[in-house]
């Protein structure tokens, strides 16, 4: 029994048992790694499939919550005006065709098929409006002009009309491109900290929208529906495009640049996030130093005409008043002199 043992001992601890042993593990696991990814399959096809379902599944879901909610509350807006038959028996959208009026309205935040249809009509009818009201005027103020003076006037007010719907859209987009500057900064920050926490863009829009909503309506109304675009529209570089084409203002442009940029190549987002949100703090700094620099040439008029005549209201009357008082003194004085010589 103890020459089995010892016999045993020895051809374990020989080193050419020892050697053949290892030789051929190695080879074992060797041959296991090699064929490993044979028969296990493409795991990253597979984690790309989930993460594709997943997404689907939410868009589903999304698409489902606004359905649901344009249902309620009566989002879906519905061309249903006098002015919709108007517009489509005159085909005034033909003859009245201006190729920039969509995205003037929507620069103005005005989106539907109502904005188009009430904006062709305007166009349309305020002239007319505009041309008989310059005549009913003339005739109830009684103003003397000869014929051809006031057939002109009429034209001016006719062509006025013509042109006040481009301007009030003009005045909507600039009023709400500014309100959009304004608070874009904050936004971007708040984006930035989603961004950098975790959260997905959509949910990150939704957040920043809810949030910025005090600040800027026009700026969460914006983001609330690139979101919701986000969930509808297959390419999702076309809702980043039609963010920076709603807005017009250069800040959110690159940051749809680098969001297209992040969903096409995998770019990191948080770095670019960081150097435009400073890049917009920046720029609307100097903007507000513009302002402030150009104020002093701007109040010189003002200042002229409605300062400095009550400034000098205000020093020359009393010394006006003393004057005054004094010449009726000195009359007095004189008057009671030649009284009294008078009586000598």
């Amino acid at each position: 029994m103890f020459q089995e043992v010892s016999s045993f001992a020895q051809k374990v601890t020989d080193p050419a048992n020892v050697a053949a042993v290892v030789i051929a593990a190695a080879s074992f696991i060797t041959l296991v790694t090699i064929a490993q990814p044979l028969f296990s399959g493409d795991k990253l096809a597979s984690r790309m499939r989930s993460v594709s379902t997943d997404r689907d599944e939410m868009r589903r879901k999304h698409r489902a919550l606004l359905a649901r909610e344009s249902a309620a509350s009566g989002l879906r807006m519905q061309d249903k005006g006098p002015w919709k038959n108007v517009v489509q028996k005159l085909n005034l959208k033909t003859l009245l065709a201006d190729p920039n009026v969509e995205s003037k309205l929507l620069q103005a935040g005005l989106r539907g098929p109502t904005a188009s249809s009430v904006f062709y009509f305007c166009r349309f009818a305020l002239p007319i409006i505009f041309f008989f009201a310059a005549f009913l005027y003339m005739f109830i103020a009684g103003v003397e002009l000869k014929s051809n003076q006031k057939l002109l006037a009429g034209m001016v007010a006719c062509a006025f009309g013509f042109y006040l719907p481009n301007l009030v859209v003009g005045n909507m987009a600039s009023k709400r491109q500014k309100s959009i500057m304004k608070a874009f900064p904050d936004a971007l920050d708040l984006l930035l900290i989603c961004v950098e926490a975790g959260i997905s863009i959509e949910a990150a829009f939704a957040k920043v929208g809810e949030e910025i909503g005090s600040s800027s309506i026009e700026l969460a109304e914006e983001l609330g529906l690139t979101n919701a675009e986000l969930a509808y529209l297959q390419d999702r570089r076309v809702a980043y495009e039609n963010l920076a084409k709603r807005t017009t203002h250069p800040g959110v442009k690159a940051v749809t640049i680098a969001l297209t940029q992040a969903e096409r190549y995998g770019t990191p987002l948080g770095a670019a996030l960081r150097v435009m949100a400073k890049e917009n703090r920046e720029m609307r700094m100097t903007e507000a130093e513009k302002k402030a620099a150009a104020l002093p040439a701007q109040l010189t008029v003002p200042m002229i005409v409605f300062f400095l005549p009550v400034l000098f209201i205000v020093i020359l009357t009393p010394a006006y008043v003393r004057w005054q008082h004094m010449n009726q003194t000195n009359s007095e004085t004189v008057a009671t002199a030649n009284a009294k010589a008078v009586k000598r």
